[in-house]
Parts: C-alpha cells; structure tokens; sequence
C-alpha cells in the first residue's frame, strides 16, 4: 500500500499513468485525423478478422489510413514531450511502449531490448562567423556529436577530403580545417584535423544543399565541427587561398552524456524456425524535432503491415524491428547484430529496411543491390539483388517509375550487409536535392533544386511533412515484400518455402 493511503501499488499507478497517456494520445490522434487528413478509403470490414494470407487481401487491407492513425500518435507523443522522440528522453520511450502495446494487441511475441548510449545535445546554436576579411554570419548546422569550444583562427583548406593524415599540412597547427565531404567519415575527417592541431573543423558538402551530419557516438574530441552547404564551403576555400587569406570564429555548445534507449523486436514464429526474415525501422527522431517522416513513416508502415499481418501463418519465422539510437549512428541496430549467437545470427534469411518512406518532394528509390547504377559502395551481399528485383516487380506491376539508391552507409541495414546478410529496401530521399530531370517524372513530381525532405533533422518533419501517394504506395510494397518473403525465401537462400509465392507466381493488386 502507498503511504497516502489510497491502497494503489505502484504496479496500479503505472497502469493508471499509461491509460491517462493513452487518453491525451487518442484525443490528439483524432484531431490530427478528423481535421487535417485527406486520406483514401479503408479497406474491406473484414479486414480485422480475416487472414490475409495472399498478396491480394493483404494489399486491400494495408491502408495509408492506418500508417496516418500510428503517425498521428508519434506526433501526440512528440507534442507531449518538448516536440521530440529522440532516443533516451520520454519521448521515445512513450513511443517505443506504443509500438509494444499494438504489437503485443496484434499477438505478436514481443521484446524490448535496452541498451546504453551516448546521447547528443546542441545546448545553444552554433555560430560560424567570417571575421576577417568581414562577412557576417555563416548559416551553418552543428555535426552530432560535436565539441564544444570557441575558436577564431585563420583557415587552413583540406586537400584530398583529409581522409588521410598526410592530407593536412603543417600549417593546420593552431586553424580551422575546412574539409569537404565525400569519401570518408565525417568523423575520420575531424579526428584526422585534431590529430593535426586544428583547433575547429568545418565540413562543406559535396551536392547542393544544406549538410547535417553526424560524427557518431563514439566521437569524444574535443573540438567542435560544424557542416556548411557546397555553395558556402567553396566560397570560403576561395577566400582562404586569396592573399590576405581567412579568418573565421567557430561556436559549438553541446552536451555528450551517457542515456539508455531500447529496441522493439516482434516475432511471429513460422513453421521453419531456422529461417527468420526480419524487417526494421528506425523509430526515434533527432533531438530537433518528432521526427514524422524520418522516421515515422517507416515506423508506421511496419505496423500497419504487421497489424493486417496478424492472423497469417508464415512459413518462415518473420521478425518485426524497430531501432532505438539510430540518429546515434545506428547503435541499436548495430547492437543488434553484434550480440546475436552464430546460431541466431545464421538463422537470418534477409533483411528490409524502411527509413524515411513518404517525403514530400519524393523520389521512389530501391536499394541498389547489384550496383548497377555503379555509384558509391559496391554492391550487397549475394541475394540483394533479387531483394531489389522484388521491390521493381511491385513498382513495375503498378506503372510507377523507381530510381536506385546507394547502399550510403547511413540507415540500419548497414550493420546487416557488413556481416553478410543480404539486404534491401525503400527509401523517398532526404537533405538530398531533386534534379529537374527527376521532377518531370509524372509520379514523382514535385520541385526541382529542393530537398526531397526540407524538413529532414527539422523541427517542421511533422504530420503535415508527409507526401501521402509515396506513402501509401510505400506501404504496400512494403507489404508485398515482407509476405512474398515471409513464406518463401528460396531465391535467397535456397531454403524451399509455399509454392504459390515462389518468384513470378505472385498477382499483385492494383491501386485503389
């Protein structure tokens, strides 16, 4: 019994608090919904009890009304907790028991697995200044992760990328390094300017647009570094390089501190139990925002599609995962991996990853697992080429134009396709820029020389940052792949599943 006497345990307080949270959610759930959302109609009435074991009844029953419905909750849980669902505030804790809940409703086995990080805050804004020759402020987005200090130094400019130590001469001694991106980790790029005696780093992009970046959690230097579009970066280098050269004030006031975030793992347990396809979403936000498209579409496709899931019984067993500390650098995912048994870990088929599904000025990008387009990284491992051919059957069945995407590193199948998992997904673009070629594409529309997300790591990635024909075409291929592999995974790995759903024997829907 409490001591004030009411006869509540505390098991009975926290009860009472997650009903009252449940409450405030659901009031903001239908004002998001009933006032701001033109939405396609729901699917058949008997989605909710039948067993939508074909690509056809799934596809009828998967509905962006349903995406929207976990959306509007991350965007109450967000409005209820200083705007943001970033790993280790309460945010995403009060998101991470929401996606429990539902999956747990939906009679999945669920896990949480907690583990500790390294969480991030920018205290004050950074200031990036042009002191001498006189300029004035320099609009600029402070890496994660970063030191803090204030500096006003001249500038020394990076050759190479300064991927490499030899790339910093002498003279960096006592400077401010201005790097541009590409090549090679941010961070390997400001620790190689520490080690050099820079006393601060900026790093300038490579592509039009702004560059917000992050140096990883495990980044400790104390020196601040702070990113700057391609425009502004080769302004300065040319400065730099002018008699007279630059000098410029660099601020950065950040908080690194340890934290504790989870994941959300759900499994339905199929007849083979040696061979699991799992499918992942990072589910926090960056600390500036709650973080609705990045990465609450992903997040929300997942439980739409695991929820119409809920009556199938798989061949193979099928793993639901939501990451925690993926704007940390992908620690849960990576996590993950790491401490699975080699038993676990050579029970994994494949893996599917959804990070960033519905942006406004989108693009439908599929992972480029053959490395066709022969950009960036290599190709995946053996099988993620045919994890692509199956999203481009999708794209292809319904006449919309797709692009492939590069295997950047930057999401959570990354920890996956270094150990040899074959992997693939969707994604709609980010602080990348759409090209005009790109927007005279019918179904894809939008703007040329903006970011397919302007809103992406921003306070505005809210419900209304959220293009709705993406998304829902999104949800679907995202259903079509995870059912189709869900009973057969045969062209993966040549474990032999349900006949009717081996490659070319599938009909898929047409949109409604």
């Amino acid at each position: 019994m409490r001591g004030d006497g009411t006869g509540l345990g505390e098991r009975d307080w926290r009860s009472m608090r997650r009903s009252l949270r449940r409450l405030v959610v659901l009031a903001s759930i239908f004002a998001l919904l009933g006032a701001t959302v033109p939405v396609a109609s729901a699917g058949p009435a008997s989605c909710e009890r039948r067993n939508n074991n074909t690509i056809q009844k799934l596809l009828e029953c998967v509905d962006v009304e349903g995406v929207r419905e976990h959306q509007a909750a991350f965007q109450a849980i967000a409005d209820a907790n200083d705007g943001t669902r970033a790993s280790g505030t309460n945010g995403y804790d009060q998101s991470a028991e929401y996606v429990a809940e539902r999956m747990e409703a939906a009679g999945y086995d669920v896990t949480i697995q907690p583990f500790d990080f390294v969480r991030f805050t920018e205290v004050t804004p950074a200031i990036l200044e042009q002191v001498n020759p006189p300029g004035g402020p320099i609009p600029n987005i402070v890496m994660s992760y970063s030191g803090s200090g204030d500096v006003t130094a001249p500038v020394t400019v990076v050759a190479n990328l300064g991927c490499d130590a030899t790339d910093f001469p002498a003279t960096t001694t006592g400077t401010i390094a201005l790097i541009s991106r590409g090549t090679c980790p941010f961070a390997q790029k400001a620790t190689n300017a520490f080690n050099a005696q820079a006393i601060g780093v900026v790093i300038y992009n490579n592509i039009a647009g702004d560059l917000n970046g992050t140096l990883g959690s495990t980044f400790a230097l104390d020196i601040g570094v702070t990113g700057i579009t391609q425009e502004e970066g080769l302004r300065l280098a040319d400065l730099a390089d002018n008699e007279g050269g630059l000098e410029l004030r660099l601020v950065t006031d950040t908080l690194r501190e340890p934290g504790t975030t989870s994941n959300v793992l759900a499994e339905k347990v199929g007849k083979n139990t040696d061979n699991v396809v799992m499918v992942g979403a990072h589910l926090d936000s960056v600390p500036e925002g709650p973080g609705i498209n990045d990465n609450g579409s992903g997040s929300g496709a997942l439980l739409e599609v695991a929820e119409q899931m809920a009556k199938v019984k798989p061949q193979n067993t099928l793993r639901f995962a939501w990451w925690g500390a993926e704007e940390a650098s992908l620690v849960g995912s990576t996590l993950y991996v790491n401490t699975l048994s080699d038993e676990e870990f050579a029970k994994i088929a494949l893996y599917l990853n959804f990070d960033m599904v519905g942006s406004p000025n989108h693009v439908f990008f599929i992972y480029d697992g053959d490395d066709s387009d022969a950009e960036g990284a290599g190709p995946g491992p053996a099988g993620s080429d045919l994890i692509e051919q199956k999203f481009e059957e999708f794209f292809e069945s319904r006449d919309i134009p797709f692009k492939g995407t590069d295997f950047s590193g930057r999401s959570d199948y990354q920890a996956f396709i270094l150990n040899g998992i074959p992997a693939g997904g969707l994604f709609t673009g980010a602080e990348g820029i759409k090209t005009a070629e790109e927007a005279a594409v019918p179904e894809w529309g939008g703007v040329a020389g903006e970011q397919y997300d302007q809103c992406y790591h921003a306070v505005c990635d809210t419900f209304e940052n959220v293009n709705l024909f993406a998304l829902d075409t999104n949800s679907d291929a995202i259903a079509y792949a995870t059912l189709s592999y869900a009973m057969n995974t045969e062209e993966i790995n040549g474990v032999p599943g349900k006949g009717n759903f081996k490659p070319g024997k599938q009909e898929i829907a047409p949109a409604a």
